[in-house]
C-alpha cells in the first residue's frame, strides 16, 4: 500500500515546479517506495529463515538466492516497462506499474499465515533494534555497505548520463550543414547543435532513453537470473556450498578486476577519449564503445550477482531467530547507507571531474565516469 501511494503521489507531478521544490517532492515519494520496497525485502528474508531448519543450510542458500535474484529481475523488467512506456504517456506507465503491484496483493493477504513474524518471547524496542551484539553480523552489515557503494558509484547515476550524453565532437557546430549528434538537438535561431542537457556533460554514447532503459534493465535481469542460480552454477559445482566467508572474500576481489580495467579503458582508451575532445574530427567508434560497455556489464553483473547472492545468505544464516527482522533490518539499514554514499560520491566526482567546456555543454564526462569507477573498484577492496 505504500508502494501504491508513492505511485499515487507523482500523479501530482507538476512540471511548472522550480528546481527545489521538485527534488524535495521526488525526494519524498522516492523515501515512500524505498521503505515499501524494503519492507518487501526484510519480510521476505524473514519468512526463509523461519521455515527452513538449522541443519538445511545448502536448502536455505538456494532458498534466499532464488528469492533474491528473480526479486531484482522482476526489478529489470520494470526498468524497461518505465523506460518503454514512459515515451507514450507518462500517467499510462504510472498506472502499468500500480496494476502490476496489485497483482501482488491478493498473494500476500489470502496466502502468507498471519502468525508469521510474530515474536515469541516480546516485541523489539526501538533501543533494542540497535543493540545487535552478532559480531559475524555487524561485519557482515559493514560489507554490504561497500558492496553496494561500489556499484552505486558507477552504475545508479553515472552509467545512464553516460549513456545520454552526446559525444563532445559535433557540439557547437553549424546544424544546417551536417545533421547533430546523438543526445543533442539543432537550436534553429541559433544554427546550433546543443546538448539535450544542457551543461549535463558531454562525451558519451548518446543512446535514446529506450536503449539506455533497456541497457539497464538488462543488467538487472541478468543479475537476477545469476543470482537465483548461484547454488546450482557456481557455488555447487565449484564445492563451495553452502558458502562460508572465505568464499565470499575470494569472489569479492574478483569483482575488483571489471570496474578496475573499466577504469584504465577510459583513461587510456582513443575509443572514449576520442569523443570527449571538443575539437576532435574524425568518425567517432560507436561500436566499439558499446562492446566495452556490455563486456564490462556483464562480467560485472555475473561476478557482483555471486557475491550478493552469498551475502544475502550469510546474513540470513547469521540472523538470530528470534531477532530475524532486527537483524535483516539492521543489514538492509546499511545497504541504503552504501546506495547512499556511492550515489552523491558518483555525483560529486561525475560533476566536478573533467574539462569545462561552458554552460551549454557541461564537463567532458569521461574523466568524471573514469573516476567513479575508480571508487568503486576501492570500495569493493574494502568490501572484500
Amino acid at each position: 500500500f505504500l508502494q501504491l501511494g508513492a505511485y499515487g503521489m507523482l500523479f501530482g507531478w507538476n512540471g511548472d515546479w522550480d528546481k527545489t521544490t521538485a527534488i524535495i517532492y521526488v525526494s519524498a515519494t522516492q523515501i515512500m517506495a524505498g521503505i515499501a520496497k524494503d519492507l518487501t525485502k526484510l519480510g521476505g528474508k524473514t519468512v526463509t529463515k523461519l521455515v527452513t531448519p538449522d541443519e538445511k543450510q545448502t536448502k536455505l542458500f538456494k532458498l534466499v538466492s532464488m528469492l533474491t535474484g528473480w526479486k531484482n529481475s522482476l526489478k529489470g523488467v520494470g526498468y524497461f516497462l518505465g523506460s518503454w512506456l514512459i515515451n507514450i504517456n507518462y500517467y499510462l506507465s504510472l498506472g502499468v506499474m500500480m496494476g502490476i503491484v496489485c497483482l501482488a496483493l491478493p498473494g500476500a493477504i489470502f496466502g502468507l499465515s498471519s502468525k508469521l513474524g510474530r515474536a515469541k518471547k516480546s516485541n523489539a524496542t526501538l533501543s533494542g533494534i540497535f543493540d545487535v551484539k552478532n559480531w559475524n553480523l555487524n561485519v557482515l552489515s559493514v560489507a554490504r555497505l561497500f558492496l553496494f557503494a561500489s556499484r552505486d558509484f558507477w552504475f545508479e547515476i553515472p552509467l545512464p548520463f553516460f549513456l545520454r550524453s552526446p559525444p563532445c565532437s559535433g557540439l557547437l557546430d553549424p546544424c544546417s550543414s551536417n545533421p547533430c549528434v546523438g543526445g543533442s538537438y539543432c537550436d534553429a535561431a541559433a544554427n546550433l547543435c546543443y546538448n539535450m542537457n544542457p551543461g549535463g556533460g558531454c562525451g558519451g554514447l548518446g543512446l535514446s532513453r529506450t536503449v539506455v532503459g533497456a541497457f539497464l534493465g538488462g543488467y538487472i535481469i541478468l543479475y537476477g537470473q545469476i543470482q537465483s542460480y548461484t547454488p546450482q552454477l557456481v557455488t555447487g559445482p565449484l564445492k563451495q556450498s553452502p558458502p562460508n566467508k572465505l568464499v565470499e572474500v575470494l569472489w569479492g576481489f574478483i569483482n575488483c578486476f571489471p570496474t578496475m580495467v573499466m577504469a584504465v579503458a577510459l583513461y587510456v582508451s582513443p575509443i572514449f577519449l576520442d569523443p570527449a575532445a571538443l575539437d576532435y574530427i574524425g568518425t567517432i567508434n560507436l561500436s566499439g564503445q558499446i562492446a566495452w560497455m556490455v563486456t564490462i556489464i556483464v562480467t560485472f553483473a555475473i561476478i557482483f550477482a555471486i557475491n550478493s547472492s552469498i551475502h544475502s545468505y550469510l546474513v540470513v544464516k547469521y540472523a538470530d531467530k528470534n531477532k530475524v527482522a532486527v537483524s535483516v533490518g539492521i543489514y538492509y539499514m546499511s545497504n541504503a547507507m552504501g546506495r547512499l554514499l556511492g550515489t552523491l560520491g558518483s555525483g560529486l566526482l561525475y560533476t566536478y571531474i573533467g574539462d569545462y567546456f561552458g554552460q551549454y555543454v557541461g564537463r567532458s564526462s569521461v574523466s568524471g565516469f573514469a573516476a567513479c569507477f575508480v571508487a568503486g573498484t576501492a570500495s569493493r577492496g574494502l568490501a572484500a
